[in-house]
């Protein structure tokens, strides 16, 4: 059987009787992380790809803290742009940072590496890796010992055909992919930030994206910006890591009506 990770990523929580339009963020994530560990009790951890709170505030951290406590799996957070470190770090004290302050990590488990980035760049809603930030990367694809590769990151490193959100995309994207292909010989790269499913290449990397369990993006026109958002179902992202590779699910939740239907 495969083993699998779950991602999460976009969750932006908000304040206690707060809404993100009509739509509770709290409830979402919940429900979303109810659905996942029923599906996928075997799941190894969970890896939560940033926006963790909206507005970056302690009690937005501490209603996220609540939601996880008691969670079976274990959980690793990254930041997003609308994050803070502050109140983050103070909420959870445990997040493993770098001397240099960024909230990054590397997990081995069994024939694959996970690296989990901090894309933030304080003050902007684009993101970047600074040379600290490439340099701690660079040793991290350096002492791999073979394993294939899994890189997640906030801000995703490729173009998606959105203007709005290409502009706040991943600042430095050619220096992050060209050490990718330099030291990783097998890499997938997983993101967030966009508030959609999408899958591509990035840099000649198998790269995708995923949902927020919360407000989706819908397809972007011309004159778009990147505050628009529909109410769809959440979702969240499932990796399986088998033999031949590393094979990327979205998995929707709190589907209206939704059955499971035979065709025998």
């Amino acid at each position: 059987m495969m083993r699998k990770i779950l991602v999460f990523t976009d969750l932006h929580y908000v304040e206690d009787g707060k809404l993100i339009g009509h739509l509770d963020p709290d409830a979402r994530f919940r429900a979303g992380l109810a659905h996942a560990l029923a599906q996928f009790p075997e799941a190894e951890r969970i890896i939560i790809a940033g926006d963790l709170a909206h507005r970056g505030s302690h009690a937005e951290y501490a209603r996220l803290r609540a939601a996880l406590d008691g969670c079976p799996v274990p959980v690793h957070l990254m930041l997003g742009n609308h994050d803070a470190r502050g109140p983050f770090h103070s909420t959870f004290p445990d997040a493993p940072v770098t001397p240099d302050g960024h909230v990054q990590q590397v997990i081995d488990t069994g024939d694959t590496r996970l690296i989990l980035l901090d894309t933030v760049d304080e003050g902007h809603h684009g993101g970047i890796l600074c040379d600290a930030r490439l340099a701690w990367l660079d040793a991290a694809l350096a002492s791999a010992e073979g394993r294939r590769t899994i890189v997640f990151t906030h801000h995703p490193p490729m173009s998606v055909g959105f203007a709005a959100m290409d502009a706040i995309g991943l600042a430095n994207r050619t220096e992050f992919l060209a050490l990718l292909r330099r030291r990783a010989s097998t890499c997938q790269i997983v993101s967030g930030h966009l508030h959609r499913t999408v899958s591509g290449a990035a840099g000649g990397i198998a790269a995708c994206v995923f949902k927020s369990p919360c407000h989706q993006s819908p397809i972007m026109r011309p004159g778009m910006d990147e505050h628009v958002s529909i109410d769809e179902p959440g979702a969240y992202g499932v990796l399986y890591l088998g033999d031949e590779g590393v094979v990327v699910h979205s998995e929707d939740f709190g589907v209206p009506g939704r059955r499971e239907l035979s065709y025998v």
